[in-house]
């Protein structure tokens, strides 16, 4: 007869541990599975993953950046390598009246243009942000030139704003006589500056559609119980709790402002406008370092430029910024 004993228990200390792993015989231990090996490719899987973006950052920025810092102390051409001068370009840009045109025209338009987009944009998203019937379509109206090409809406503002266009024969039918939108220095100008407003408007809109979400009822319902009208609650409670967005929209209008060229340039035509007096930095870079025998070395040097007075822009916005915080 089979022996019936029952096996032995194990110690309670065993039986807690579970299951043992037996041995293969190699002596090597047990295997290690496939989540090992993937914690030992993580360190470099991020790098992978950012490999494409880092070469395109690469090739289409960081490299256009440094070639163009290199070329502001040479006097490349487009056919011609060129030879290293020093600060010969730059010495060049002081005695430049062209350059110093330029200066004046991006200077003028950030302090034309800046104020009127902090401030147009916050009312019309105060405006759309009621939730009234039909109000979609009115905010799909005030964003639709930001998607418009900017092409497109100057030919367009060309055409208006024409001896002959849609503008000055509304004014000379009414008496007022016609305007010399684009052939006045000055009102070329601003009228360039007056198209970059009027297709900003619906882009910093969204910003501050965004911003005025978070901004809580209850103050300005406290506000109101307080006494405080349309134009104190705006001033008391809307401002304040917008503030960071408008240093925001600032600093983005601000640099593009500076960097303008499209407007000007399909109002004003290659030359500038009358004598070149409309002429910005940006068409200077595009007038100078282009063609055949476009000087690639000076016209660097005043990008250079245009990205200093840039950065600087930015730092004076962020430390206003600062000192109303303190």
């Amino acid at each position: 007869m089979k022996s019936t004993t029952a096996p032995r228990a194990l110690p309670p200390d065993a039986a807690a541990a579970g299951p043992t792993h037996r041995s293969s015989g190699s002596g090597r231990g047990p295997r290690r599975g496939p989540a090992t090996a993937i914690r030992r490719q993580l360190p470099s899987s991020p790098w992978l993953f950012a490999a494409p973006g880092l070469l395109i950052v690469g090739a289409f920025s960081l490299y256009p950046f440094l070639s163009t810092l290199v070329n502001s102390f040479t006097d490349r051409r487009t056919l011609v390598p060129g030879e290293f001068v020093g600060l010969a370009n730059f010495r060049e840009l002081i005695q430049d009246e062209m350059f110093w045109i330029g200066l004046r025209n991006s200077a003028l338009y950030v302090v034309g243009v800046v104020p009127a987009l902090i401030i147009l944009p916050l009312l019309l998203a105060m405006l759309v942000q009621r939730n009234i019937p039909g109000i979609t379509f009115f905010r799909s109206a005030f964003y639709t030139p930001v998607v418009a090409s900017i092409v497109v809406v100057g030919l367009i503002w060309v055409w208006m704003l024409d001896d002959r266009g849609l503008i000055n024969a509304v004014l000379e039918a009414v008496g007022v006589g016609r305007i010399g939108f684009l052939s006045d220095q000055w009102l070329l100008l601003f009228s360039a500056m007056a198209v970059t407003v009027w297709k900003g408007l619906g882009y910093y809109m969204i910003i501050y559609l965004a911003a005025l979400a978070n901004v809580p009822r209850e103050l300005h319902e406290a506000a109101a119980v307080d006494g405080a009208g349309a134009i104190r609650r705006f001033v008391t409670v809307t401002v304040p709790a917008v503030r960071s967005t408008m240093v925001l929209v600032g600093a983005l209008s601000s640099v593009a402002a500076f960097k303008v060229f499209s407007e000007v340039y399909l109002m004003a035509g290659p030359s500038g406008g009358p004598a070149g007096e409309d002429t910005t930095l940006v068409m200077l870079v595009q007038r100078v370092g282009t063609g055949l025998s476009g000087r690639v070395g000076y016209a660097s040097a005043i990008s250079v430029v245009v990205f200093v007075v840039t950065v600087a822009l930015m730092l004076l916005v962020l430390r206003a910024d600062r000192k109303e915080d303190a």
